[in-house]
């Protein structure tokens, strides 16, 4: 009886190696949104150089240039969640990361617990957030005082939310 107990749990915790493939397409996921951002940061650059070679200023160009490069900003920002969610991944499931822990390197990565690991990612994930909020502010047209009024209180409710969020940090990351 034993035997079967040992080879059972043998088996259970093998299955763990299963994470492995959650690890793995988070890390292609966050290269793949890297290279993306970078890309549309490429044009974006490509697109001001012609601009201001041209001597040409298309219409809300300003805006256009902004909004874009909030996207790009939001694309790396869901990059990293996609990078802490397969290090936390790995760190809790599988083993520490020892080249990590001997090169001294950022403790951003590291994850001890899963709580500590949903409080990590729910903090990049609020700042996708609102970085996502403030890109589609740029293209809204306010037509009234209420409309104003919502739109002040919805920046404050981020601010709250900003400020309890790193008041509720016991570290700086």
């Amino acid at each position: 009886m034993k035997l079967i107990e040992n080879i059972f749990e043998s088996i259970l915790w093998n299955t763990r190696f299963f994470v492995l493939l959650a690890v793995i397409f988070s890390m292609i996921g966050g290269i793949a949104l890297f290279i993306v951002a970078s890309s549309d940061i490429f044009d974006i650059a490509k697109l001001v150089i012609d601009v201001y070679i041209s001597h040409a200023h298309p219409e809300n160009f300003h805006e256009n240039l902004v909004g874009n490069l909030i996207g790009a900003i939001d694309l790396y920002l869901m990059a990293i969640v996609m990078f802490i969610f397969g290090f936390g991944l790995y760190e809790l499931f599988i083993s520490k990361i020892d080249i990590a822990e001997k090169s001294g390197a950022s403790k951003i990565l590291e994850i001890h617990s899963l709580d500590e690991l949903k409080d990590k990612l729910a903090k990049v994930i609020v700042m996708v957030l609102i970085v996502s909020f403030f890109k589609r502010v740029l293209h809204t047209d306010f037509n009234g005082a209420l409309e104003m009024l919502y739109f002040s209180g919805s920046i404050f409710a981020l601010s709250l939310a900003l400020y309890f969020m790193h008041k509720g940090g016991s570290s700086h990351e």
